[in-house]
C-alpha cells in the first residue's frame, strides 16, 4: 500500500427531506450566491421553487444562470465568470447532475483567476482560490458532489479535458433520492456506468497489499449492479435510489483510492469520444471499459479474473485464470446490454473515420498514459478499433 492524505472536507446531507437543511447552509456561500442550473429539467419536478424558498429563507441575494449542458461547455464557464465579476457574487450554488457541478467549479474557480480558465485544464497553471460551491444533487452519477474534479469542453478543437484539485471540493451537498425519480431510464443508466467506472478505475491498479481497498471497491460495484437491476425492474424503488445515489458519492470521494494508484485511462478515451461525437459520459464508458479490460488482459490477467470472481461470480480456474477473467469482461457487458447501454462505437452511431484522431488526442502529446498497463497512441487506436464493432 502507498501512503496517502485523505482529506474531503464536504459536509454531505442525506436523506428524502435533506433540502430542509439547505437554508442554514447557504450563509456558507457568502451574501450573493449565483444558482446554477441546466436547461430547466429542476423546474419541472418543483426542485427550483425549493431552491428559491431556501434562498429566501437563508437572506442571501441571488441571481441566476441555467443552460448547463451534458458535456459542460467552456463558453457558458466563461460567461458565468464574467458575471459573477460584474455582480460581485460570493458563491455557486449549483443544483444538478455533475454537468451543472463541474460547470459551477470551472466557474468558481476563473472567477479568481486573472487569466482564462481553460489555462487549469490545458495544465498551463493551477487553481490558487476558488469562489465556494454548495450543490443540491439531482442526478447520481459523477461523484462530483464531493470531488475535487471537473471536467469541461472546450467547443474549439472539440477537446474535453478535466482537472482534480481538492480546492474544488464543494463546502456541501444535498442528497435527496426523491428528486431522482423523474430521470429517464437511460439517463439513470449512464449514471449507474459512470459511477461503476469510477471505482473500477481505482481497483485495476499493480499496487501490492490493498485488500481493504479491493474488498470495499468490490463491495461497492457489486452493490451498484444488485441495485440497478432493482432499479431497472422498478424505477420507483426509492431504496434502490438511496443506494445508488449514495454509491456515486463513495465510488469518487476518494475514499476507494486510498494507498492506490487509479488508472483512468477509459476515462481519458471516453473524454475524447465524448468531446467530439458529444455522447453521454456514461454511454461511452461502458463502450470502452471492456474494450480496454480485453486489451490489457494478457498483461494483467489476475487481477481482472480477480475482479471477475468477486464481482460477478465467475468460478475462478486456477489453472486457466486467463478464462476466468474473459467471462467476466462478458458479464460485464452483459450488465451494460441489459441496462440498455452501447458496448460498440457503432451501436452508438460512430464509425472509425477518426479513430487516430481519438488515440492522438487521449495522448496530447504526453507519455505513455495508464498506471495499470502503460499504453501509447498505437495502443489506445487498438483499443478503440476494439470497441467499434
Amino acid at each position: 500500500m502507498k501512503s496517502f492524505t485523505f482529506w474531503n472536507y464536504t459536509r454531505v446531507v442525506f436523506g428524502l427531506e435533506a433540502e430542509k437543511e439547505l437554508p442554514s447552509y447557504i450563509p456558507l456561500l457568502g451574501k450573493k450566491v449565483l444558482l446554477h442550473y441546466g436547461v430547466g429539467s429542476i423546474k419541472k419536478i418543483g426542485l427550483y421553487d425549493v431552491v428559491v424558498k431556501a434562498l429566501k429563507d437563508a437572506g442571501v441575494e441571488w441571481l441566476e444562470l441555467g443552460g448547463v449542458k451534458p458535456n459542460p461547455r467552456l463558453s457558458l464557464v466563461h460567461e458565468g465568470i464574467d458575471l459573477c465579476r460584474k455582480e460581485g457574487v460570493t458563491g455557486i450554488l449549483a443544483v444538478g447532475g455533475g454537468s451543472v457541478i463541474d460547470s459551477a467549479k470551472a466557474i468558481a474557480a476563473g472567477v479568481k483567476y486573472e487569466g482564462d480558465v481553460w489555462d487549469f485544464y490545458a495544465g498551463k497553471a493551477q487553481p490558487k482560490e476558488t469562489l465556494p460551491v454548495g450543490v443540491v444533487l439531482t442526478i447520481p452519477a459523477a461523484g462530483s458532489e464531493t470531488s475535487g474534479s471537473s471536467v469541461v469542453t472546450k467547443e474549439e478543437g472539440q477537446l474535453k479535458r478535466g482537472i482534480t484539485y481538492d480546492i474544488l471540493r464543494p463546502q456541501f451537498a444535498i442528497l435527496n433520492p426523491k428528486w431522482t425519480l423523474s430521470l429517464p431510464w437511460y439517463q439513470t443508466a449512464c449514471g449507474i456506468s459512470d459511477m461503476l467506472a469510477h471505482v473500477m478505475e481505482r481497483y485495476f491498479t499493480t499496487v501490492p497489499h490493498v485488500e481493504l481497498t479491493d474488498r470495499m471497491a468490490e463491495g461497492v460495484m457489486r452493490t451498484i449492479i444488485h441495485q440497478a437491476y432493482r432499479l431497472k425492474e422498478n424505477p420507483d424503488d426509492i431504496d434502490a435510489r438511496s443506494e445508488i445515489m449514495w454509491a456515486g458519492t463513495v465510488a469518487h470521494n476518494d475514499l476507494l483510492g486510498t494507498g492506490r494508484e487509479g488508472d483512468w485511462t477509459s476515462h481519458g478515451i471516453e473524454h475524447e469520444i465524448s468531446g467530439i461525437y458529444d455522447l453521454a459520459h456514461g454511454a461511452g464508458l461502458s463502450i470502452v471499459f471492456p474494450a480496454w479490460l480485453k486489451y490489457v488482459l494478457p498483461k494483467r490477467t489476475e487481477k481482472i479474473a480477480q475482479f471477475a470472481h468477486r464481482v460477478f461470480g465467475v468460478d475462478y480456474y486456477f489453472d486457466n485464470p486467463e478464462e476466468t477473467a474473459r467471462e467476466g469482461i462478458r458479464r460485464l457487458e452483459q450488465f451494460y446490454r441489459d441496462m440498455g447501454l452501447p458496448v460498440r462505437l457503432k451501436e452508438a452511431g460512430i464509425d472509425g473515420s477518426r479513430i487516430r484522431e481519438m488515440a492522438e488526442k487521449t495522448r496530447d502529446g504526453k507519455r505513455p498514459v495508464g498506471s495499470f498497463v502503460q499504453l501509447s497512441t498505437d495502443d489506445i487506436e487498438h483499443i478503440l478499433t476494439l470497441a467499434l464493432e
